[in-house]
């Protein structure tokens, strides 16, 4: 397979690909993969049933609602994914909510004519797992992957952590309260801070105000799930109006931030770099706002 046609039906599966030098090989995507920038032009795959700039709540019971009639949250065109003769077709089983899965595959697969395409699952808990997704997609493609891999653990090794040790809560949805998990400790912890509420390779917890209040974190760092900065910005009505929030040390201190979790922390492949220089930016308490995150005043 010396140039694989692929089909990326996850964000982070096609920065990885991109990382590892196929991005000219890519033949669809999936309706969130969006970076690098050339990637939107492809043809589309799939589609989502959850409706435009919802709010945290009205996704969480959405969501529930599907679920609950047994559905997919996702739709598969598979007329367009067989017309594209992908080698190689990248996803995940890391969380049926968050983006397509082999299940959904599953009918294009059964009726497919010919050679079927290798099908490759993400699966990551820890930044451990995240290495091996890139070893797993490079194998697929017919490559070597451990140069980008060890390249991109070389800038997470030069990034100098804050001394404050600041006692971080990092959260992946508004309302219903979550914590992040699985890789954003690790993220949180080379940048010098101490997670609060998860541990490295854990899912994401639910997380009750008194538990959050008990904890008094010194920094909030606000990273939901596919929310870019303005859509969590215009969520945090639950957040300013709990009886808890003014009394929390991180609001006091000024020490809340918004970052872009649909680009970057919830996207397991090799912007999880920038992430974590971002992370040790805000434990710094730098006011300086890059691309990916602000500053609450």
């Amino acid at each position: 397979m010396a140039r694989p046609r692929i089909v990326s039906l996850l964000p982070s599966a096609t920065e990885i690909a991109v990382a590892l030098g196929f991005g000219g090989n890519l033949v669809g995507r999936s309706h969130e993969c969006d970076f690098p920038a050339f990637v939107q032009d492809l043809p589309v795959c799939t589609a989502t049933k959850l409706e435009k700039r919802l709010r945290s709540i009205e996704i969480d019971r959405r969501v529930q609602s599907i679920v609950e009639q047994g559905l997919s949250l996702y739709e598969v065109d598979a007329d367009l994914l067989k017309a594209l003769k992908p080698d190689v077709i990248l996803t995940q089983t890391q969380c049926a909510v968050c983006a397509v899965t082999p299940d959904d595959l599953q009918a294009a697969l059964d009726s497919w004519v010919g050679t079927k395409p290798i099908l490759v699952s993400t699966a990551p808990d820890d930044l451990a797992d995240v290495w091996q997704d890139f070893r797993n997609v490079a194998v697929a493609l017919g490559t070597d992957g451990e140069e980008v891999i060890d390249g991109l653990k070389a800038r997470l090794a030069s990034i100098a952590p804050t001394p404050s040790c600041l006692r971080v809560a990092a959260i992946e949805w508004i309302e219903p309260l979550m914590a992040a998990g699985n890789w954003i400790p690790e993220l949180i912890g080379i940048a010098g801070g101490e997670s609060l509420f998860a541990a490295p390779g854990q899912h994401s917890p639910w997380l009750a105000w008194d538990d959050l209040a008990a904890a008094d974190p010194d920094a909030i760092i606000l990273m939901p799930c596919g929310f870019q900065i303005s859509q969590t910005l215009g969520d945090m009505g639950p957040l300013l109006s709990h009886p808890f929030w003014p009394k929390l040390k991180a609001v006091r201190d000024r020490r809340i931030y918004v970052a872009d979790g649909h680009h970057f922390y919830n996207r397991p492949g090799p912007r999880l770099v920038e992430s974590t220089e971002m992370l040790a930016a805000m434990l710094a308490g730098e006011d300086k706002q890059g691309q990916g995150w602000v500053r609450l005043v």
